[in-house]
């Protein structure tokens, strides 16, 4: 399995490395295509600037000389000091006449006069099948001369004409040079980018590939692996650090999954056990007074062991974050009010007095039911462990975003056994007869939804539970900050 993966995170590496070399090559040539273009429309205009500029000079010359023998003179040495202004290229022939010309017709273009390389009829044929503009230049093609040379036009008044030509050699000699330059520089930069790419990308991959295989090696059985930590904080780290809480979540969740089956196996024993000797003894009893009797009391074994279950698959879904809540908006108060309503007789049997404090009306976004089934867990504590003669308060309040609701009674508090554990499941007292749930039950209610409880034993005596709700649905995320 490690060959496979290694082979396709290197085939990644290779289809990474690749197509951002391709993209890279492609935008170099791009800039390079318009580097070259404005680097030959330069020197063009540079060429055109210094044939402009020297048939002007030229043009002056011939017009305020005399004709004849000493004009041809002055105006031969001009030409040819001409042609030594103009940088000599790198090609074979190092003379220099060849990189410009002078050529001169009159009035009916017959040559006149003519400086420069080779014969002067060539380059007047070539002129003459061309076409030409003043003072503008043209690009000329001479027959045995592979390289084009750049013209210039100048007609006088006499109607004889003036052209100036400089070969193109030297520009596409400095175009060359560029040329090659850039395909040097851009072999290396490509092949030095493909080489970073691909190291960068197999490093990465290798990091993911260790992602996959801890991924692969979890099952049922093996739920310690992790995803081995990465320094900093890139992307892959983040995906390291959120797949380790992921298997953290689930290795959780398993526990206790496992913990929940144990302690309902436990749990479980005794009331089954309880029920299916109530039944026994309903079969064995002598007439039918007995026998409907412990068939009453395995009826209440099972509404007992109903809660039971009910209560702590609550308890360990809330535990596990996977409580399923229905949120709707209600009247805290009302709900109080119809809770205490259906229980004031079971403690006015108890000789236990309830009282409610409550101001304005308060509404709550909760779970209506799981409200509903908290109190009733509260109000059974109050009727199962205080003595006759005691008084249980409830206190309803609005204290900013957040709905304030405390039980206080003035019984003998709770005992110390569950003081450090009092949230717990199954922590109860020495002399209770219960299951431990109630409470556990409360604070993941609370804690589903966001909220604190806080238990504790009044200086005066009693116990007390401060409970504290978001009183909107989106308060929960920054109560849950509060809280941890």
């Amino acid at each position: 399995m490690f060959s496979m993966t290694n082979k396709a995170g290197v085939t990644a590496a290779w289809r990474i490395s690749l197509g951002s070399t391709i993209v890279f090559a492609l935008g170099t040539t791009i800039a390079f295509l318009l580097l070259h273009h404005y680097v030959a429309q330069e020197i063009q205009r540079r060429s055109d600037a210094w044939l402009t500029g020297e048939v002007s000079v030229l043009t002056d010359v011939a017009e305020k000389t005399p004709r004849g023998a000493l004009y041809d003179r002055i105006v031969d040495e001009i030409a040819e000091l001409a042609t030594k202004e103009v940088p000599v290229g790198r090609g074979p022939v190092g003379d220099p006449s060849r990189a410009v010309f002078f050529l001169e017709t009159d009035a009916h273009s017959e040559l006149k006069l003519w400086v420069g390389p080779g014969d002067g009829a060539i380059f007047l044929r070539a002129i003459q099948q061309s076409r030409f503009t003043p003072e503008h230049p043209v690009e000329l093609p001479v027959a045995q001369f592979p390289i084009p040379y750049r013209v210039v036009q100048y007609i006088a008044d006499d109607g004889s004409r003036i052209y100036l030509g400089m070969s193109e050699r030297n520009d596409r000699q400095v175009l060359d040079r560029l040329r090659t330059w850039f395909l040097v520089i851009f072999i290396a930069i490509v092949l030095l980018g493909f080489a970073i790419t691909f190291v960068s990308s197999r490093r990465l991959l290798r990091r993911v590939q260790g992602i996959t295989e801890t991924a692969a090696a979890i099952d049922e059985n093996n739920l310690k692996s992790r995803v081995p930590a990465t320094p900093g904080s890139d992307e892959v780290a983040q995906l390291a650090a959120t797949m380790n809480r992921m298997l953290d979540r689930i290795a959780t969740a398993v526990g206790q999954l496992h913990t929940m089956s144990d302690s309902l196996a436990h749990d479980l024993r005794s009331p089954l056990t309880a029920v299916r000797g109530k039944l026994e003894l309903a079969l064995m009893a002598g007439n039918r007074e007995q026998s409907e009797e412990h068939v009453a009391a395995a009826l209440e074994g099972l509404d007992r062991l109903s809660h039971l279950l009910t209560t702590s698959l609550d308890v360990a879904e809330a535990k596990a974050g996977a409580l399923r809540m229905h949120r709707t908006r209600f009247s805290l108060n009302a709900l109080v009010r119809s809770m205490t309503e259906l229980y004031e007789p079971s403690l006015l049997e108890h000789h236990i007095q309830l009282h409610v404090e409550e101001n304005a009306e308060i509404l709550l976004d909760a779970d209506a039911g799981l409200f509903q089934r908290l109190l009733a867990n509260l109000m059974d504590n109050a009727v199962r462990h205080l003595p006759s003669g005691s008084n249980v308060w409830i206190a309803l309040r609005q204290e900013q975003e957040f709905v304030c609701l405390r039980v206080w009674d003035d019984g003998p508090g709770f005992p110390p056994e569950v003081g450090l554990c009092l949230f717990e499941k199954h922590a109860k007292g020495n002399a209770s007869h219960g299951y431990g749930l109630g409470l556990a039950f409360v604070h993941a209610v609370v804690t589903a939804h966001g909220g604190q409880i806080v238990g504790s034993n009044q200086e005066a005596g009693g116990a007390q539970l401060t409970i504290m709700i978001p009183a909107r649905a989106e308060r929960l995320s920054e109560s849950a900050f509060l809280a941890g």
